[in-house]
């Protein structure tokens, strides 16, 4: 799964980065997001990428309540043409979520420890979404998303069973179209990401609280053994 993730990179990088014509709202470092929490997204309008914040945690817009968005933050690639909460976004609703790292928790002989996992290099990448919006019975509307899985990499394996999927900086364009829908090339993309370019390392069990939210979330700790 993919459970809390961070976005400290600066504006000028993600507009350069992910060709987008402008940032509609103000960009702080973000260091342990959360479920239930605003978050970036982009969509292609028209051949045109737009960056919105929306609520991380999927709320149909079927749902007959918004509470459902907890149970809904993540999304497995290989059910996607199966699950009704999915199937029709897969075709036409299909997002990106920019990120420099995410956390998962590794079980150790201590406990769970909190792991960061990163490109080496420490860019910016993008995982793949869906999104939807949902209007409330006083006419609210609310636009939300969820983070696709996939099976892990040699990183992410020896810490959990699931990883976010990153998509190839060469496929996010393919992704973002919703003019063409091939659900066979679609899938293809949604594929562990090349461990030869990320890396793992421990960090402090603060992370566990969402409420935590500042750069000491990301510092190397000595792991727990």
């Amino acid at each position: 799964m993919c459970g809390r993730f961070t976005f400290t990179t600066k504006p000028d990088v993600i507009f350069d980065r992910f060709d987008l014509g402008s940032i509609p709202f103000g960009i702080i470092p973000r260091y342990n997001i959360a479920p239930g929490q605003p978050i970036p997204a982009i969509i292609a309008d028209q051949g045109h990428r737009r960056i919105g914040q929306i609520r991380w945690g999927l709320v149909p817009s079927w749902a007959t309540d918004e509470k459902v968005g907890y149970k809904m933050i993540n999304a497995r690639a290989e059910t996607l043409k199966e699950k009704p909460a999915f199937r029709r976004l897969f075709e036409r609703k299909r997002c990106i979520i920019p990120a420099d790292g995410f956390y998962e928790w590794k079980q150790t002989e201590c406990g769970k420890q909190p792991m960061r996992i990163m490109m080496k290099d420490g860019g910016l990448f993008a995982f793949a979404g869906l999104y939807d919006s949902w209007v409330h019975p006083n006419g609210d509307k609310l636009h939300t998303c969820t983070i696709i899985t996939t099976r892990p990499n040699e990183v992410v394996k020896a810490i959990h069973d699931r990883m976010p999927v990153i998509l190839r900086r060469e496929d996010e364009s393919t992704w973002l179209d919703r003019e063409r829908f091939d659900a066979d090339l679609l899938q293809s993309l949604l594929v562990p990401y090349d461990a030869e370019q990320m890396r793992a390392y421990p960090v402090s069990p603060m992370v566990g609280s969402p409420k935590n939210d500042r750069i000491e979330c990301m510092k190397e700790i000595t792991e727990s053994v």
